[in-house]
């Protein structure tokens, strides 16, 4: 015991030392707080109906009505507890308070990375510290995009993983890589897991390279082979998880377009202008090393202060000196002409990416010491997912990616890949310190080598500091039309005007250079502490102690203004931040248990605020189903459709009056209710005319059907008769039950959306056809009498996926297992 005490000692240390840092950051947690995350709150409030049935029943919904009329559960919180993953994730997520999990997870990860890099414990740590506190690791906590940020943590271990493999420990590295992978693929953010394996993709070319000319092509072989189990190991345990997802995503707005209009143009995928939106500035990459060189996030928080330009020039011209006033006035000023510190071409940022100062430094002098190849691996990762992220400032290489390679079009947001290099970054600065600590070149070199590395970054941020617009303007593209119309809206006071502009353009260039002094003075910090190493001025474990030390000073810095303790707020308060209004009381005390509401006093189709206490016509989803996206760009983008929302069975109005703000509810006399009988059926020959069709015309008296359906009915048989009835008895999300009676045959429709990967339908047991109506409502022909309809949700890419989940997580315990047998065994034959 003593032994390993001794041998792991330092490791422990550090662990616990990561585990201080977490709580003291944040330490709002030991007083019982949680980060209010928006993004969370929104989900706690798309997931109202199916945590509502959990309780009930002990299980959750795989589908919900809370939003968009309907949809499937899977993308929104969904149980797969037969995927061992599932409990690994929730290992981290609920052991600890929310973030310090996370967070340690990625600090953990990067260290079990560094130390399989044999990187001295210390220079881990301090590599550790740099990729976690990564101001994108926190924007995205602050922000409440947990599962990308889990999805980040898993990164580290991945790569570490497949390196051991690669090494001839096959059966350990294969067994943690199919453990981190499932990890990974568990934490449901496919688009980071995608661009990981872009990442490796380059790694094993190199290495496949490295294998055919070192004439080890065999061993190579047998590893892919290892990894190649990895990955299928790690599929059977997601199985439920990616084959329910994958189904989805084919119906959602990422998936193939049902119309050929100008609107829906878009064949497969999502739109170029929608997965371009966030596109990283060509000249923002220097947040890397100068992190508020663009004003950092979206905001006006130094422009309100008394001592900015901003701040003086309303208070002289427009507020009297009133604080007050001139707070108004800036934020007026800020959301309506866009005048506000970031002046980026993103449409609002969280904050920038910042890889921290002496770390850029670090990497700077990898590119000029590190002898390994890995170091092509990750400069070459650097160099593309740095041209993908430009995507529109640069869309020749993202356009070549976007248009033929296999998903790319899949995922929005493209300057998120940055998270990639937020790793590789920090790898190859503490893979130089390693190379400085082995090398064999002289000491003059290195420090001749290290000077230029200071010169590059060091010099770079003090010109910026001393002449900041030598190269950057501090103006967004269109600063001249923000003035002219802020000319217009000042009386054609092109002077105010004029003045107002300036003094925001001066207080964005005093935030970018008291950033960047900031830049040269930790790189000159980095600089002191690596050089007196060098020269043995420190010994080792004291200057990557010292390293690792201001390394995080640097980070921590930066990373309070996304993330501190005012984004923390007591959890009572997080459990009911959705306070119900007086018409939410009264629209609640309707006992029907299926009907939805349009929320018009809020963005009603990109806000889930309403869903916490209704069915909504709207809601908040990254992927709503493709048809009722295409719906509400056709039947409510430009005008309501009143004939479309009776269908939806739309029974409530809310709005707002512009008077007094007060709130008023009006209830929709023309609602078709749950389900109803029409007259007739009009076919036609596609989605475009369907949509044509449902632009006017009775919903109550007629049915649109594609003609694909002709052969589910038989019109001869259909009959009106005004003692034909249906109705709803029981409602489950999963299992909807219906009544009806009719002497002839009739034609139901549902006012439920049309999902076919799983829902059927059964008359009195016995599973019978339905069709799509309406463009997104269910229908079917009923034979006369009297019967019981019902509409379950049974996808068999669930219950069977589940299935294999179970045996893929049975399988990867016993690989676990055998890879530490064999491990111990080869420890005991080696001593």
């Amino acid at each position: 015991m003593n032994n390993w005490l001794n041998k792991n000692g330092i490791h422990i240390a550090i662990l616990a030392a990561f585990v201080i840092i977490c709580f003291i950051y944040f330490s709002p947690v030991l007083q019982g707080k949680a980060p209010a995350q928006s993004d969370v709150i929104q989900s706690k409030a798309m997931q109202k109906e199916i945590m509502e049935y959990k309780e009930k029943d002990g299980k959750g919904p795989l589908w919900t009505n809370q939003m968009f009329g309907g949809m499937p559960a899977y993308q929104i919180w969904v149980q797969y507890a037969y995927n061992g993953a599932t409990y690994g994730i929730a290992l981290i997520t609920k052991a600890l308070p929310n973030p310090v999990g996370t967070v340690l997870l990625l600090l953990v990860g990067a260290y079990f990375l560094f130390i399989t890099l044999k990187v001295n414990p210390w220079l881990a740590a301090a590599g550790a510290i740099a990729f976690a506190f990564t101001t994108y690791n926190f924007v995205l906590i602050a922000t409440g995009h947990s599962n990308k940020a889990l999805a980040i943590g898993f990164f580290a271990p991945i790569i570490a993983s497949l390196f051991i493999t690669l090494r001839g420990r096959y059966l350990l590295g294969a067994s943690l890589t199919a453990l981190f992978l499932a990890l990974e693929i568990r934490a449901n953010h496919v688009q980071m897991t995608y661009y990981l394996f872009l990442s490796l993709l380059i790694l094993v070319g190199i290495e496949l390279y490295q294998a055919y000319k070192n004439k080890t092509l065999p061993a190579f072989g047998k590893a892919i082979g290892y990894l190649a189990g990895s990955v299928i190991l790690a599929v059977m345990i997601n199985a439920s998880l990616l084959w329910t997802t994958s189904e989805y995503a084919g119906e959602t707005n990422r998936g193939k377009s049902n119309l050929t209009d100008t609107i829906s143009k878009e064949k497969s995928g999502m739109s170029k202008d929608y997965a371009y939106m966030w596109s990283q500035g060509v000249g923002e990459s220097f947040t890397f090393l100068i992190p508020n060189l663009y004003g950092g996030a979206s905001g006006i928080d130094e422009l309100v202060k008394p001592e900015s330009n901003m701040y003086k020039a309303v208070a002289a011209d427009f507020s009297g000196g009133d604080p007050t006033q001139t707070t108004q006035i800036i934020q007026q000023l800020a959301g309506s002409f866009n005048m506000q510190e970031y002046w980026g071409e993103k449409p609002g940022t969280s904050g920038g990416y910042y890889f921290g100062a002496i770390v850029c430094f670090l990497y700077i002098f990898g590119l000029f010491i590190v002898r390994s190849r890995l170091k092509w691996w990750i400069l070459a990762t650097t160099v593309l997912f740095m041209l993908l992220s430009f995507g529109k400032n640069f869309p020749f290489v993202s356009d070549l990616f976007f248009n033929y390679f296999p998903l790319y079009n899949k995922f929005r947001a493209v300057e998120s890949i940055l998270a990639v290099v937020g790793l590789m970054v920090p790898i190859l600065a503490f893979l130089a310190l390693k190379e400085a600590q082995e090398s064999k070149l002289e000491q003059k070199e290195l420090v001749k080598k290290l000077t230029w590395s200071a010169a590059i970054t060091g010099g770079f941020a003090l010109i910026v500091a001393i002449v900041p617009t030598l190269f950057f303007s501090f103006k967004t593209s269109n600063h001249a039309d923000i003035v002219q119309a802020l000319t217009q809206a000042l009386q054609n006071n092109a002077s105010a005007a004029q003045k107002l502009a300036n003094a925001l353009v001066q207080d964005r260039i005093a935030i970018a250079r008291a950033d960047a002094f900031r830049a040269f003075l930790f790189v000159a910090i980095g600089y002191a502490i690596v050089w007196a190493f060098i020269t043995k001025k420190l010994n080792a474990q004291l200057a990557f102690g010292l390293l690792a030390f201001a390394v995080l000073i640097d980070m921590w810095q930066v990373d309070r203004k996304y993330l501190n303790s005012k984004n923390f707020e007591s959890k009572s308060t997080l459990t009911n931040y959705f306070q119900p209004r007086d018409i939410d009381h009264l629209i609640s005390s309707d006992k029907d248990p299926n009907y939805r509401v349009f929320d018009q006093t809020i963005n009603t189709f990109n806000d889930a605020s309403t869903s916490n206490f209704h069915k909504t016509i709207g809601g908040y989803h990254a992927a709503k189903l493709k048809r009722y996206d295409e719906l509400i760009q056709h039947q409510f983008s430009k005008s309501v459709n009143q004939d479309v929302l009776d269908m939806l069975n739309t029974r409530y109005f809310i709005t707002q009056d512009p008077q007094n703000g007060s709130y008023r509810m009006n209830r929709n006399a023309t609602a078709l209710g749950n389900a109803w009988l029409v007259k007739s059926v009009q076919f036609v020959k596609n989605s475009d005319e369907e949509m044509k069709a449902i632009s006017s015309f009775d919903p109550k008296v007629e049915v649109i059907v594609d003609e694909q359906y002709k052969k589910l009915l038989d019109t001869t048989r259909l009959g009106a008769d005004p003692s034909a009835f249906i109705k709803m008895e029981k409602y489950h999300p999963d299992h909807i039950e219906y009544s009806y009676s009719a002497p002839r045959d009739v034609i139901a429709v549902f006012s439920e959306i049309y999902y076919d990967k799983g829902w059927n339908m059964y008359v009195d047991g016995v599973q019978k056809p339905y069709f799509r109506a309406d463009y997104v409502l269910r229908a079917a022909q009923l034979e006369a009498g009297n019967h019981k309809v019902e509409f379950k949700f049974e996808p068999r890419s669930y219950y069977l996926g589940e299935k294999i989940s179970l045996a893929g997580t049975i399988l990867l315990v016993l690989c676990l297992g055998f890879a530490g047998y064999s491990e111990n065994k080869k420890k005991k034959a080696t001593a």
